[in-house]
This record gives C-alpha cells, structure tokens and sequence, in this order.
C-alpha cells in the first residue's frame, strides 16, 4: 500500500521545538485502507511535534463524529469519538516498530508517515457495542425494536406459579453456609 503524501512529515529540515499539523479525515480515508464499517466520517486530527536534537515526540489528538450503524436496529447514526496518544520516535540501526509507544527509525530518515497511527486511533475510538442513542433512551421507531418486543418472551401469571420452586430444594438449601 503506497502512503499517503499528506501524511507524510519532513522533519529533517525543521528547527527544533513544537511544530503543529491539522488533519481533516472524511470517509475516503477509509477507503484507502479498505475500512467499509463507516458510512461517513467527519474527524479532526491535532498532531504536535516536539523535535529535539535526537528524537521525535508526537502528540496526536482526535475528535469528530463517525456515521455508523447500530448493532440493534442497523440504524445509521452519528458517533461521537475523541482519543489521544503519544508517540516517541527514535534513531537506531533499523526500522522497528515492535512497541506500541515507540518508533524507531534508522539513522538516514528525514520523513515519518503517520497515516497508519491516525487510522489506528480513529477506529479504536469507536465503541465495540455501538447502539443508536434512541434506542438508549427509548425515543427511536424502528421497525426491527417492534419486531424485537414482539419476539421477546413474556411471562404470564400462570407460567410464573409454574416456575414455582420444588419443595425438595428447599431442603437443600439448608445446607447452604454463606446465609
């Protein structure tokens, strides 16, 4: 997958201190990278670089609304998401990226690209169980909640006095030491 060039940071011709960059990520992003679980997406990225005279510390913060749809009803809704996270970059013999908080770029670099860590950040930001704030809150309509209600199983009172139970248990709860 080739990178993207507007993700793509020069610093070797920058003077040493805080140099900021602004992103505006919408859903081609994801295509890029194959991600179809987004019907749209509007997030703005914050990344702030520290240079220093031998390494690199990035300060990426997210925040922005996703469209996705909920795990319940299917219905399409807007997400809001908001994350941050740091990033040490370092010089060494060779590239690793083995942990999670640390880059290490070899002794030749002049650029980083950082497209991979903002596409990380946005989709963990999302919620693993991801329901419709209307369903939370009783005030969405669908067609799949009525069917959901009407599937539902109901107690009646004579399946209750059913349910009743068998005096033979009783005893054994007796036996029972933590009451």
């Amino acid at each position: 997958m080739k990178p993207l060039k507007e993700f793509t940071i020069p610093f070797i011709g920058l003077k040493t201190g805080t140099h900021h960059y602004d992103y505006k990520i919408e859903k081609a992003f994801f295509e890029y990278f194959e991600y179809e679980d987004f019907n749209d997406a509007h997030v703005n990225v914050d990344v702030s670089l520290l240079k220093n005279t031998t390494l690199l510390e990035l300060n990426f913060k997210i925040f922005g609304t996703v469209n996705i749809n909920c795990d319940i009803t299917n219905e399409p809704f807007d997400q809001n998401i908001e994350n941050e996270f740091d990033l040490v970059v370092n010089f060494g013999e060779e590239y690793n990226d083995e942990n999670i908080d640390i880059l290490i770029l070899p002794h030749g670099a002049y650029e980083i690209n950082i497209q991979q860590y903002i596409y990380e950040l946005i989709v963990l930001a999302v919620p693993i169980k991801r329901i419709h704030p209307g369903v939370e809150d009783g005030t969405l309509s669908s067609e799949i909640l009525e069917k959901l209600k009407e599937l539902s199983p109901k107690l009646d009172d004579e399946q209750k006095e059913d349910k009743e139970i068998d005096p033979r248990w009783n005893t054994l709860k007796k036996l029972l030491t933590d009451k």
